[in-house]
């Protein structure tokens, strides 16, 4: 099981010609209710559901999944995100030495066990951050001048930035917190992010980078909507990771025949018999593809059938 989910992370990192200079992985869990008394499924008062609740990692400029793993229906604690982060990052620099990386996710990751491990192994992160009254009290000069100049001039909204240096009570250093503050008519809205990062101002930590992440949220819905990949309904644990591994395999294909498709209008200006040839290679592209992932898994694993629990996408194609 666990040598078929870091197939997943080497498809990944096959997908990239040469070893990139840097990559962004946005890093989040979703709610996969279950129904029956299934392993590790525990009721979570913030969904109101009894469910499971997996870590997704996305490559979201390429739209592409890096890893996901199976875990209880709790928001992760420190030790556990700073596992997860520490296994991923082990297998990937196995290939890949210098590339730089930076993890994205919300207030859920931003745990001084984690935050403490990257800066220690040259990992970069920007991770949301929950606002306490110490952290509010030094954005409150900036805050009112915003608030006051909305008022003035009568704007239905008004955004600035402010960043800070900040160390909570758990903390063992104080790093760069980052606030976008938006006064509209109904009041003062702030919200935060923590970062190692040490360039770019904060309006670009914020717009840019960190609100970037919402396209990982849309690549969840797809994995889970066109994949159906919150069917874990097996009692074993274990089964149920295997089946997060399947439906993962099946959205490699899904996102490869995307990319092979011509546009709208590459399709206008072609002749038939190019179109034709276009097409064949979409379906060669596919079924190596296919072949490739069979061929993992059964490297991975040799004592298991695999091939009669693949997805119904991967049946069909391949020799």
């Amino acid at each position: 099981m666990i040598r078929l989910t870091y197939i997943l992370v080497d498809a990944w990192m096959d997908s990239y010609p040469r070893e990139p200079a840097s990559v962004t992985l946005d890093i989040d869990d979703t709610c996969d209710v279950v129904h029956g008394h299934q392993q590790l499924s525990l009721f979570n008062a913030h969904y109101d559901e009894r469910c499971f609740l997996p870590i997704h990692v996305y490559d979201t400029e390429k739209s592409r999944p890096v890893a996901v793993v199976l875990r209880p229906g709790k928001t992760p604690g420190g030790v556990e995100v700073r596992a997860h982060l520490r296994r991923l990052i082990r297998h990937i620099r196995t290939r890949w030495h210098n590339t730089r990386i930076t993890f994205r996710g919300d207030g859920h990751y931003a745990r001084p066990e984690a935050m403490t491990w990257c800066e220690n192994n040259g990992i970069d992160y920007i991770f949301g951050l929950s606002g306490t009254k110490p952290l509010a009290k030094k954005a409150d000069e900036i805050a009112d001048d915003i608030r006051t100049r909305r008022a003035i001039e009568n704007l239905p909204v008004l955004r600035g930035y402010t960043e800070t240096r900040h160390k909570a009570q758990s903390w063992d250093r104080e790093r760069r917190t980052v606030a976008r503050i938006e006064a509209t008519k109904l009041g003062l809205d702030i919200r935060f992010v923590v970062t190692s990062l040490n360039v770019g101002s904060a309006e670009w930590i914020y717009d840019s980078l960190y609100c970037a992440r919402g396209q990982a949220e849309n690549l969840i819905k797809l994995h889970k909507t066109q994949l159906a990949s919150d069917r874990t309904s097996c009692r074993s644990a274990h089964a149920n990771q295997v089946r997060l591994v399947l439906h993962t395999a099946a959205y490699w294909l899904m996102l490869t025949v995307r990319d092979a498709i011509p546009k709208v209008r590459e399709l206008a200006t072609a002749e038939f018999a190019t179109l034709r040839l276009r097409l064949l290679k979409i379906a060669a592209r596919v079924v190596e593809t296919t072949s490739h992932i069979r061929l993992a898994f059964a490297a991975a694993c040799p004592e298991a059938d695999l091939i009669r629990c693949l997805p119904g996408a991967l049946l069909p194609l391949g020799p």
